[in-house]
């Protein structure tokens, strides 16, 4: 599935993957061909995802082409071992976690996973958490911290799930304690919103010392749907929720609850999965570099006041 105005980069992309397996099979006659075309293309996606709309960026981090967290895990992490279960319920599957090494050091990985194809979409929940989803993360981050290993986390949810037997295990519950291990880890922490981050669902995972954010995903208290629902109660005034909540990538550097913005491969991720693991991981070691540099009292502090300066009020 691709949207509308990306039907011509789609056509584009065809002829160059034909054009590339003429090449790798040893037809080198078409490599100036094949070079211009990669130019081509790269200079129209650039300007068809340089001006979007708040709408059609959420509709990207939606996009089913997205890589996901194991997408990134399968570039980045190398002998990755994951882990089930929170010890009390059972294993949920709309959350990974596990251990592996990054740039040869161990670390520690944690993400919302959506999954792919519809059966494997289903196990995964849509990626939408239970209780014993963030439990399990818990779990983790605790081993973390007690072999002082950082943290990385891959925020990619339309929000935990909100089913009945969710509350009833005490779903709000295990987001809290989530939320508050992860601010007070003595390790280093890095959070990447990859996709969406929908409400409290993503910020379970998103209490860390440094939160990047890729240039078409969003971070929101509710996702435009729900906000237009709520407040005009009509479902078509979508684009004017997402523009009013101020959730992309932009907006959120812009009032500093982000960290830093990275850029996509081609303006959108989807292109180019392991383009998109690369440079994500690049920002990924150079937060870690200058984390793992302080010690741990400066590392908590730091992020304790970091989110409690965040937004504004008034003390009556």
């Amino acid at each position: 599935m691709y949207y509308e105005y990306e039907e011509k980069l789609l056509a584009l992309k065809e002829k160059i993957d034909n054009l590339a397996a003429l090449y790798r099979s040893g037809n080198k006659k078409v490599e100036r061909e094949l070079r211009s075309l990669y130019r081509e293309f790269k200079s129209k996606a650039k300007k068809t995802y340089s001006d979007l709309s708040p709408w059609e960026r959420v509709q990207l981090a939606r996009h089913p082409r997205r890589p996901h967290t194991l997408d990134y895990i399968k570039y980045l992490i190398k002998n990755f071992i994951e882990l089930h279960g929170d010890r009390r319920f059972g294993d949920d599957k709309a959350i990974v976690a596990g251990f592996g090494y990054f740039r040869g050091e161990p670390v520690c990985v944690i993400g919302h996973e959506k999954g792919r194809g519809t059966q494997e979409k289903i196990e995964r929940n849509f990626g939408m958490p239970h209780p014993e989803g963030y439990r399990k993360a818990i779990r983790v981050m605790k081993l973390a911290e007690s072999y002082k290993m950082p943290v990385i986390t891959f925020i990619d949810t339309p929000g935990a799930f909100p089913g009945i037997g969710a509350e009833e295990r005490g779903q709000s519950e295990a987001i809290a304690q989530s939320m508050l291990t992860m601010g007070y880890l003595k390790v280093p922490t890095v959070a990447v919103v990859i996709g969406e981050g929908g409400s409290g669902g993503a910020l379970a995972l998103g209490v860390a010392d440094r939160v990047c954010i890729m240039e078409n995903a969003y971070y929101s208290v509710i996702s435009p749907e729900g906000c237009a629902a709520i407040l005009w109660k009509e479902q078509d005034r979508v684009k004017e929720a997402a523009k009013a909540l101020k959730l992309t990538a932009k907006d959120l550097y812009e009032l500093g609850v982000v960290d830093c913005i990275i850029k996509e491969p081609f303006g959108a991720a989807h292109w180019d999965h392991k383009g998109a693991a690369y440079i994500v991981g690049y920002h990924i070691r150079r937060c870690l570099q200058e984390l793992c540099s302080k010690d741990v009292h400066t590392l908590i502090s730091e992020r304790v006041n970091k989110f409690k300066s965040l937004g504004a009020y008034m003390e009556g």
